[in-house]
C-alpha cells in the first residue's frame, strides 16, 4: 500500500520523511517510479543552508586534504633527516620508496570506486583518513628499504580514497556553478601544506631527543595529527544530504533539492551499474582527461619526491631548504585563487585556466633547467612556477562533477583519473636519476615533455565539448528552460549525460 502523505502548512518547508510524491506517468521512465519531490525554500532559506555547508564541509575536507599531501611530502623531507643514510638506501631506492606510494594508491582505486558507492560515503573516508594516519606513524618503524616500500605501499591504499570521495561530495551538495569555487577552496588545503609544510618540518627537526631520530619525529608527529583529524570527520561529514547532523530536517530536504537541477544524478547511491562503468570507459572526454592527468603528474612524482634535494641543490643548507618549499605553495595560492575565482566567475573558462596554468608550470620548468646553476634564485622562482599546474585538480574535478552525469559514471570516471594518476606518479619520479643529482637533466626534460603534452590534450577537450555541444544543439535544439518537475526528474534519474538530451557540456 502506497504510503499517504500530509501536506505541510503554508510556507513551512517540508521535512525529508513528510516529502509528498507527486504521480507524472510521462517521466516515469527517468525516475524509476515517476515521483518528484515537491520542496518550496525561499532565497533565505537556500542561502542559509549553503553557508552551514561552506562552514562545516569545506574546513573539514580542506584541513584533510592539508594533511594529505603534508604527509606526502613528509617522505622528500625526511631526506634531509638522513633518512636515505639511516635506512642505507642506494641507487634507485629511494625513488623506489616514492613509487610505491602509487603502486598501492593504484592497486585500491578501482575498489574504492565500488566501496564509495556501496558503503556510507563519509564513513568510509574518515575510516579511510584513520588508516592512513596510523600507516604514517609506521613509517618510523622503518629499518631498511623493505620496511620503508611496506609503508609506503599501504599509505597509498589508506589514501586512495580522498580526492575522489570529496570529489563526488562536493557534486552531491553543490550546484554546478558553486563547484569549481568548492572545489578550489579545499584543494587550497594542499596549497597551504606546502606553505607551512616546511615550517612544521623546519620546527619538528629543531627538537632534539636522543630517543628518535628526526626524520622518525616526523613521521609520527604527522600521523598523529592525521588520525586525530579522522575522528572529526566520523562526527560531522555526512553520507548523503539526508544524513547531514548539522542540518535540520527541513534544511535536510532543501540541501538535497537544490542539487537536483545538476542533472547529475543524487538518487542512484548504493548500487553499482555495469552500464554505465562501460560508458565511462567509451566516452571520449574521459581519456581525453585521462591523458592529461597522466602527463602531468610526470612532472610531479618528480616535484614532490624531489623537491627537497633539488633546492638543496641551489645552494641552500639542509634545514633552509625546508624553508625554502614556501615559494612553491605561495604561487599555488596565488594561482588557485586567480584561475579558479576566474573559472567561477567568467563563464565557460575553466578548461582555458586550465590551459594557463599549465604553460605557466611548462615555462617554470625550462627556467629550473635552463638557468645558470649559480642563479639559484631565477631557479627557485621556476620550481615555483612549476608546482602551478598542481592547482588544476579541483578545476578538472570540478569538470568530472558537473559534466559527468550518473553516479556510477562519474564514480568510475574518477577512478580511472586516479589510476592515470599514479602511473604518472610511478614513471616520472623513474627520470630522477640519483647519479644526475641534484639538477636532474633527464628528469627535467620529461618533466617538461608531460607539461607540453598535458596542454595538447586539454585543448583536445575543450574542442570536443565544444563539438559536442554544437552536434546536440542540431540534433535536439537549443535547451529550453526547463521546468522544475522535469528539473527534479533528471536529477533524481540515474542517466547519464550521454543519454540525456538536455545535458550541455560546461567549458
Amino acid at each position: 500500500m502506497e504510503k499517504q502523505h500530509t501536506d505541510p502548512p503554508p510556507g513551512v518547508t517540508p521535512e525529508l520523511d513528510d516529502l509528498k510524491l507527486k504521480e507524472e506517468a510521462t517521466l516515469a521512465r527517468d525516475v524509476g517510479l515517476g515521483q518528484v519531490l515537491e520542496v518550496e525554500a525561499t532565497p533565505e532559506q537556500e542561502r542559509k543552508v549553503l553557508r552551514k555547508l561552506d562552514i562545516i564541509l569545506i574546513p573539514l575536507m580542506g584541513v584533510c586534504y592539508m594533511m594529505q599531501y603534508m604527509d606526502k611530502l613528509a617522505l622528500s623531507q625526511a631526506t634531509l633527516f638522513n633518512l636515505r643514510q639511516d635506512l642505507n638506501l642506494k641507487g634507485q631506492e629511494y625513488t623506489w620508496t616514492s613509487a610505491v606510494f602509487y603502486f598501492g594508491y593504484f592497486a585500491w582505486s578501482w575498489p574504492s570506486s565500488y566501496l564509495i558507492v556501496r558503503l556510507p560515503i563519509g564513513k568510509y573516508i574518515s575510516a579511510s583518513v584513520l588508516i592512513w594516519g596510523g600507516i604514517l606513524m609506521c613509517h618510523a618503524a622503518a629499518k631498511n628499504f623493505g620496511g620503508l616500500m611496506a609503508a609506503r605501499f599501504f599509505l597509498g591504499v589508506g589514501e586512495a580514497a580522498i580526492a575522489p570521495g570529496f570529489s563526488l561530495i562536493t557534486g552531491m551538495f553543490y550546484k554546478r556553478e558553486e563547484q569549481p569555487a568548492r572545489q578550489s577552496a579545499w584543494f587550497l588545503g594542499n596549497c597551504i601544506s606546502t606553505v607551512i609544510g616546511g615550517v612544521v618540518a623546519y620546527g619538528i627537526g629543531s627538537i632534539k631527543t636522543n630517543a628518535v631520530s628526526s626524520w622518525q619525529l616526523l613521521f609520527l608527529i604527522l600521523g598523529a595529527i592525521t588520525a586525530f583529524i579522522s575522528f572529526f570527520l566520523i562526527v560531522l561529514l555526512p553520507d548523503s544530504p539526508k544524513k547531514a547532523i548539522f542540518l535540520t530536517k527541513p534544511e535536510r530536504a532543501i540541501a538535497m533539492h537544490r542539487t537536483l537541477a545538476n542533472k547529475t544524478g543524487v538518487a542512484d547511491e548504493g548500487s553499482f551499474r555495469w552500464d554505465q562503468a562501460w560508458q565511462a570507459l567509451r566516452d571520449p572526454q574521459t581519456w581525453f582527461l585521462v591523458l592529461y592527468t597522466f602527463s602531468v603528474n610526470l612532472c610531479n612524482g618528480g616535484i614532490t619526491s624531489f623537491s627537497s634535494i633539488i633546492i638543496n641543490g641551489f645552494g641552500f643548507s639542509q634545514i633552509r631548504s625546508l624553508l625554502m618549499q614556501m615559494p612553491l605553495g605561495g604561487a599555488q595560492v596565488v594561482f588557485l585563487i586567480l584561475t579558479a575565482g576566474i573559472a567561477t566567475f567568467v563563464p565557460h573558462t575553466r578548461i582555458l585556466m586550465m590551459i594557463f596554468n599549465t604553460l605557466t608550470s611548462l615555462i617554470g620548468m625550462i627556467l629550473v633547467w635552463k638557468l645558470d646553476e649559480d642563479n639559484r634564485r631565477g631557479r627557485l622562482t621556476g620550481l615555483a612556477l612549476g608546482a602551478v599546474f598542481a592547482v588544476n585538480i579541483p578545476l578538472s574535478l570540478s569538470i568530472i562533477s558537473s559534466n559527468v552525469a550518473g553516479f556510477t559514471k562519474r564514480s568510475t570516471t574518477s577512478a580511472l583519473l586516479f589510476v592515470a594518476y599514479c602511473v604518472g606518479n610511478i614513471v616520472g619520479p623513474q627520470f630522477f636519476y640519483t647519479s644526475e643529482e641534484p639538477y636532474y637533466p633527464t628528469g627535467m626534460k620529461a618533466a617538461t615533455s608531460g607539461l607540453a603534452l598535458g596542454a595538447f590534450f586539454l585543448v583536445c577537450l575543450l574542442v570536443y565539448y565544444i563539438w559536442e555541444n554544437k552536434r546536440r544543439d542540431r540534433l535536439y535544439g537549443v535547451p529550453g528552460q526547463m521546468t522544475e518537475s522535469q528539473e527534479l526528474a533528471l536529477g533524481l534519474s540515474s542517466k547519464t549525460d550521454l543519454e540525456i538530451e538536455d545535458f550541455r557540456y560546461v567549458v
